[in-house]
């Protein structure tokens, strides 16, 4: 008998979990679907084998039970678009979205634009790309979607992709020279993921100068013992990333939660479902499936149990989202990530780890707002402005007198048919301080005489 349970991933990912009992047998089986041909499907499962292995070492846990995991395929990718803080940090008014057509980088891009919405920035482009295409005709596509974004006015391109995409969209902004000084490029979590699993020196190379976001996690002697156990588990296929830590995590959370839940004297009993069974057997078998009884008692206990794992402390708020989320930031520099600070729900950007400023007062004023320099594309240290006039854009016009007397304040150049003076001189000063592109023409009227 069986039970599918869905119980939320720590941060970012979503395991279905799977709980069957049999008469003959004390123990607790679960299942975990996610998608074994990603880096993060292939790291979590070393991690969640060696959770397992550790909790079944420990007869406290589970009281002599025996946790078996069963893991099954999925197409699931977790994604991070928490950034627009540092959009508005740097001063740039506009970015340009990469993204890949499905639900998750869309609700990434989603939440990304309502975020840059709150601090008068916003999102000037999408440049959406299929996600079932090979990597050969993906390739094609991009470039054809980066020429366009080439013509643009903003130099601001945030991509949120799947892992397997992002280093064909990195390709092909090299051939077209867009990893050049003057771009500003900002990738979520599936850079950090490919270069801690699989640190190849030609993404490091392409990636000069970008900056992303991982997830953060405390230092640890649990979280060191563990990253030097890694090798070992993964008999060296694939190194250790944050997702791996996530994974084993969240076993260890949920057999925290099934050892709650026996404490308190409920049982692991199943029901038949109606409605299943009114859907008759098919290939599917759905009538074969039954109801676990104690479900949302369960899932109550996984949302009240309080840990510290290899993330750091976890627990839930009332909307089942985990209190406190917090991110390094991350420049890649030469052949390393280069980590120029933080970012927290609580203290936003800075230099400071999270966990050391939640035990201060709290301060998110402009003036606490910090991270250290940044080596951008081309080898730039000068922030870049973010825009360049845009080649297919629309001039403001603006008319200009000819004037018979003040011509200091306003004048035509009868020689470069351009216009000069104090008042020329102010609205171009201005113009200048902007952090998006205006381009204009001056159109003069009148005669000069009158």
């Amino acid at each position: 008998m069986k039970l599918l349970l869905v119980v939320s991933w720590i941060r970012v990912l979503c395991v279905v979990v799977c709980l069957w009992s049999t008469m003959a047998s004390e123990d607790v089986h679960v299942g975990a679907i996610f998608s074994l041909d990603t880096i993060n499907g292939r790291v979590s499962k070393f991690a969640m084998e060696a959770a397992v292995a550790d909790i079944n070492s420990d007869p406290s846990i589970l009281g002599g039970r025996t946790l078996s995991l069963q893991i099954h395929d999925s197409n699931y990718s977790g994604f991070l678009s928490i950034m627009g803080e540092m959009v508005s940090y740097y001063g740039w008014a506009q970015v340009i979205a990469i993204y890949t057509d499905e639900e998750q980088s869309r609700n990434g891009i989603t939440a990304l634009g309502d975020k840059l919405t709150e601090r008068r920035c916003k999102i000037s482009y999408k440049a959406v790309l299929p996600p079932d295409i090979r990597p050969r005709g993906m390739m094609n596509l991009v470039v054809q979607e980066l020429v366009k974004v080439k013509m643009m006015e903003s130099r601001v391109l945030v991509v949120n992709t799947l892992s397997a995409y992002g280093p064909i969209i990195l390709r092909a902004a090299k051939l077209l020279g867009m990893l050049e000084d003057g771009y500003v490029w900002i990738a979520t979590a599936w850079l950090p993921t490919i270069l801690d699993s699989r640190p190849l020196p030609d993404i490091f190379d392409m990636a000069q100068g970008l900056i992303t976001l991982r997830p953060h996690t405390p230092d640890s002697q649990r979280k060191k013992e563990f990253t030097a156990r890694w090798n070992q588990l993964s008999k060296g296929a694939i190194g250790l990333n944050v997702y791996g830590l996530y994974a084993y995590d969240t076993v260890w959370l949920l057999a925290r939660a099934i050892k709650a839940f026996l404490k308190e004297g409920n049982n692991i009993s199943f029901s038949n479902d109606p409605a299943l069974t009114a859907i008759g057997g098919g290939s599917m078998n759905l009538s074969a499936l039954s109801i676990f009884d104690g479900g949302n008692q369960l899932v109550q206990t996984i949302e009240e149990t309080n840990m510290t794992g290899l993330t750091g402390p976890i627990w839930y708020d009332s909307n089942r989202f985990l209190v406190n989320p917090s991110f390094d930031v991350i420049n890649i520099v030469g052949n390393q990530m280069r980590q120029i600070g933080y970012w927290s729900n609580y203290s936003g950007l800075s230099v400071v780890a999270p966990e050391i400023l939640r035990s201060r007062p709290q301060n998110r004023s402009s003036a606490s707002q910090k991270l250290y320099s940044v080596v951008w594309p081309g080898g730039a240290k000068k922030k870049p402005r973010g825009w360049v006039f845009p080649r297919d854009g629309r001039k403001l016009r603006i008319g200009v007198p000819r004037r018979v007397s003040f011509q200091e304040f306003v004048s035509e150049d009868k020689h470069t048919r351009g216009a000069h003076g104090y008042v020329i001189d102010v609205f171009l000063a201005a113009v200048k301080l902007l952090p998006y592109a205006v381009p204009c023409e001056f159109i003069f009227f009148g005669d000069g005489h009158q």
